[in-house]
């Protein structure tokens, strides 16, 4: 668990061992080695994917967004189709016209960009953005729906 396969992506979970063979010491070496078969739970992101998360951190480039058992990066360019301003008394982020705001704890909902898997879940980098319709934070998206005109309604 907590292992990244460049193939499967990361290891969440160990659901159940299937098979186990025989152990092997090597001389020299205090690990025993058992050939296994067993089943996984893992998750591999996906350029292109919408996932939902939370900001776990917010700084003057960007937030970071929990997503499974990585962090991505949302660059600030990328939160809001705004002018936004960097407060690191909060911290968070506010829209220069709209006055919406991005804080540590916000649920959002963004869309993976870039994916570079590497060795391990923090060596692996994820890029998103918010700025597509039906993305941002969670309370964003709930009050864009209610703006929306309701279908039939003229």
């Amino acid at each position: 668990e907590g292992t990244v396969d460049e193939d499967m992506g990361a290891i969440v979970a160990v659901i159940s061992v299937l098979e186990t063979g025989e152990g092997k010491i090597l001389w020299g070496d205090g690990g025993v080695y058992v050939d296994t078969v067993f089943e996984v739970l893992t998750y591999k992101p996906l350029v292109q994917e919408v996932v939902d998360g939370y900001v776990t951190d917010i700084t003057e480039f960007g937030a970071f967004v929990r997503i499974g058992p990585f962090d991505g990066l949302v660059h600030v360019s990328q939160i809001m189709d705004d002018f936004v301003r960097y407060d690191p008394s909060v911290p968070a982020f506010i829209g220069k016209e709209t006055e919406k705001t991005l804080k540590i704890g916000d649920n959002v909902r963004a869309r993976i960009v870039t994916v570079a898997i590497r060795n391990s879940i923090a060596d692996t980098k994820i890029g998103l953005t918010m700025r597509q319709p039906g993305l941002g934070k969670w309370e964003w998206i709930e009050a864009e729906k209610k703006k929306a005109p309701q279908e039939g309604d003229k």
